[in-house]
């Protein structure tokens, strides 16, 4: 429906309130179209914004999306900065495994609200935490807070972190 709706929206090209129509249509625009109404990064915090559901994660768009995202954020390795992990919004649940890993504690906020992670993915934010090299501090440290902080995290603990947290 968000297709055939945005083939309606651009029928006479692409419109300049871009921005005010959902953000979900955004998903199955390409950056390149919506460059004429503004820059790639308004792009894609748009698009960090709208419902990760509507696209799944093996969908062609998707993929596509992520690999625009990172090329128009001019991120050259592995290493997410907070405030593209900030403009990568829902987008961070698809970097895979070296991007957790190379980014440290950043993209711990983002990837907790992921709704699912592969089993790289977690396997990277379990080594990130275990590091101790975040601002949570190693799991020995840990408190009820840090616990609340980490949030959506928690299934992903294991039980070599779960067994360093103090009681």
């Amino acid at each position: 429906q968000l297709s055939c709706l945005l083939k309606m929206v651009t029928l006479h090209g692409i419109p300049k309130d871009l921005d005010s129509y959902p953000t979900d249509l955004l998903l199955f625009l390409s950056p390149s179209d919506y460059a004429a109404t503004g820059n790639c990064r308004q792009f894609f915090t748009n698009i960090g914004k709208a419902n990760v559901d509507v696209l799944p994660r093996e969908a062609p768009q998707r993929q596509q999306l992520l690999l625009e995202a990172l090329e128009c954020l001019e991120i050259p390795g592995t290493e997410i900065s907070a405030g593209s992990a900030e403009a990568l919004g829902w987008l961070v649940c698809d970097l895979g495994e070296e991007y957790i890993r190379s980014s440290g504690g950043r993209l711990l906020k983002h990837l907790s609200q992921c709704g699912s992670l592969v089993p790289e993915q977690e396997e990277a934010i379990r080594d990130v935490l275990s590091s101790g090299n975040t601002t949570f501090g190693p799991p020995a440290a840990w408190s009820a807070f840090t616990l609340s902080e980490l949030g959506g995290l928690i299934p992903v603990l294991g039980p070599s972190i779960l067994q360093q947290i103090p009681q």
